[in-house]
């Protein structure tokens, strides 16, 4: 009794601490990821390869940094979020490490591709599953905090590594980089908690009820959820988007190149990626559990085709700030909402399961859409078609989203 009335008073809810656990992981994570545009210029001309072939690089890790979840959920459901969050960061680290001595491309696959990929893969589902469990009433608004890490991180980190890239050059950004995933993201990983039950806790720091910690939470198995009509949609949604989703993050900075921004500026329309998916993130995660978190997802598949559509004729600096504004608000809602629904649909149960196969879908859109878009800009010497693609995908993404909301409705 003296635990829990200890627990009680404390002021702060350990709920929070996963948030912020979860959040530094997604921080420095994808912000490392993200920082590739930055590094395009720089393997084109060491390795005098094409646009198309140095993108694969980036669809490589994003491929495997989404399609392991539908390991690391379930191994989190089993041994516990905080495990492979570690096992994750240290892995990111050591292939950004090896990144740096690449003397070849397809080295830079292997280190960048798989070390990323499979560091990511192994700490963002068990992550971002974890913090689901801590909330109910909150949970779009703590899920939407903790990826924020996603935004800030893509706000700060491409910047950084272009200094870097400027200072030291292109092979000791990476090996700093590398050091930071490994330093900072191991440390702040050991936060992250994977049930509040563990520590006699209720969601959102409410009483527990009498025998509340011993129970199982409520929620579908991973097979009766992916047998379901909503699991479909969110599938199929999902996968449609992801094609065109990625392509900013890849091809964002050598478009502003080509249409003549200064490659100080260039960089920065990442940043401004970043400052409007915190926003999102933040924001509109609070918002979805006013308003519905399932509304709020159409809505963002909506806005990120309407921003795509904006990049297809930005030639300019401040249009292309206006893209990148927009599709990162856009852009933060979705990730950072999705979790969420998942959530509400089929429970805590095995949610990070569920979530890791449904970022299988992500997987095949990332791998095939930067590559692709690179390869069809080496073809055509254009980002037109890959740029209205995108826009188009996500309309459809949040037609079916709406008609299986719809028909969920219904019944």
């Amino acid at each position: 009794m003296s635990s829990n009335s200890a627990i009680s008073k404390s002021r702060i809810f350990h709920g929070w601490r996963a948030v912020a656990g979860a959040f530094a992981v997604t921080f420095v994570g994808f912000g490392s990821a993200y920082t590739f545009s930055a590094f395009v210029p720089s393997l084109q001309q060491e390795f005098a390869a094409s646009r198309g072939s140095v993108s694969l690089v980036f669809a490589l890790a994003g491929f495997l940094y989404f399609g392991l979840g539908i390991v690391s959920g379930p191994l989190a459901d089993r041994w516990g979020s905080r495990r492979l969050a570690v096992i994750g960061m240290i892995l990111t680290g050591i292939g950004l490490a090896i990144a740096s001595l690449a003397r070849s491309l397809w080295q830079v696959y292997a280190a960048y591709g798989l070390g990323v990929g499979l560091g990511v893969g192994c700490a963002y589902v068990p992550a971002v599953g974890a913090v689901q469990r801590w909330f109910v009433r909150r949970r779009g608004f703590a899920s939407g905090l903790a990826v924020s890490g996603i935004g800030v991180g893509t706000l700060a980190m491409p910047p950084l590594a272009s200094l870097l890239i400027a200072d030291l050059g292109w092979r000791s950004a990476y090996l700093v980089l590398g050091g930071l995933a490994a330093i900072v993201g191991t440390g702040m990983a050991l936060m992250i908690e994977n049930d509040p039950r563990d520590r006699g806790l209720a969601p959102d720091g409410d009483p527990v009820q009498s025998g509340a910690p011993s129970e199982q939470p409520a929620g579908a198995s991973v097979s009766e959820a992916i047998r379901s009509r909503p699991f479909a949609a969110l599938y199929a949604a999902c996968l449609i988007c992801s094609f065109g989703a990625f392509v900013p993050f890849v091809h964002l900075v050598p478009y502003a190149l080509d249409c003549g921004v200064p490659q100080s500026f260039a960089v920065l329309l990442l940043g401004a990626i970043g400052v409007g998916s915190t926003a999102g993130r933040f924001f509109l995660g609070g918002l979805a559990d006013r308003i519905g978190r399932r509304l709020t997802l159409i809505a963002m598949f909506v806005g990120m085709g309407l921003a795509l559509a904006i990049w297809a004729v930005a030639t300019d600096r401040w249009p292309l700030v206006a893209f990148a504004l927009a599709y990162g608000v856009s852009y933060g809602g979705w990730v950072a909402v999705l979790p969420a629904v998942v959530m509400d649909y089929f429970g805590g149960r095995h949610v990070s399961g569920i979530i890791g196969v449904l970022y299988t879908s992500v997987a095949f859109g990332t791998l095939i859409g930067p590559s692709a878009a690179g390869f069809a800009f080496d073809l055509s010497h254009s980002y037109t078609l890959p740029i209205l693609a995108s826009a188009g995908a996500n309309i459809i993404a949040a037609l079916i989203v709406a008609g299986a909301s719809k028909a969920h409705s219904d019944c």
